[in-house]
């Protein structure tokens, strides 16, 4: 597994992205948390097709926080079934990486 990873989430209101993505930093479980503007996602739920208004959330951290990252969120999240999406971060900045490993602790 790489150091750094890129977690991705969705939430149905910027203001429980913000709440969120607060929460994770202060508890220094990422570096920082980008929250995009509204987006809309189709998805099965529940055997239909659903559509709904969401906001991206992209949660900086290293690889080895990710189960207690994953855990934090469950705890935080209104859905029953949150996106929860970890992607390896292969390549970046040595300087930003640097950051996100000081500003995060195991």
């Amino acid at each position: 597994m790489k150091k750094f990873i890129l977690v991705l989430t969705t939430v149905p209101e910027e203001k429980k992205g913000l709440e969120i993505g607060r929460k994770l930093v202060e508890e220094r479980l990422a570096a920082c948390v980008t929250i995009s503007s509204a987006c809309q996602s189709l998805y099965w739920w529940e055997e239909r097709i659903a559509q709904d208004q969401e906001y991206l959330l992209l949660i900086k951290t290293r690889a080895t926080l990710y189960p207690r990252l994953e855990k934090r969120i469950k705890e935080l999240h209104p859905y029953q079934v949150p996106e929860i999406l970890a992607l390896p971060v292969q390549k970046g900045s040595a300087d930003y990486l640097s950051w996100v490993d000081e500003e995060t602790r195991e």
